[in-house]
């Protein structure tokens, strides 16, 4: 019964952190801005810590299982 709200963050986590680390990649790939009014280098450093922390806890939450 313990492993619904494991498997649910687990999956949650997994694919808000890939779908970030895909849109920052795009965004950098179109040399579009990633966050306005922050430099690139900062905008993207963040967004890629972000979705690696994102894809660690994920990995987390199913190592738990």
């Amino acid at each position: 019964m313990e492993s619904g709200p494991t498997i649910f963050a687990g999956t949650a986590f997994g694919l808000f952190g890939a779908a970030l680390l895909l849109w920052t990649g795009v965004r950098l790939a179109q040399r579009a801005p990633v966050a306005h009014g922050v430099s690139p280098g900062r905008a993207a450093a963040l967004t890629a810590t972000a979705s690696v922390v994102a894809l660690a806890l994920g990995a987390w939450c199913f190592g738990r299982l």
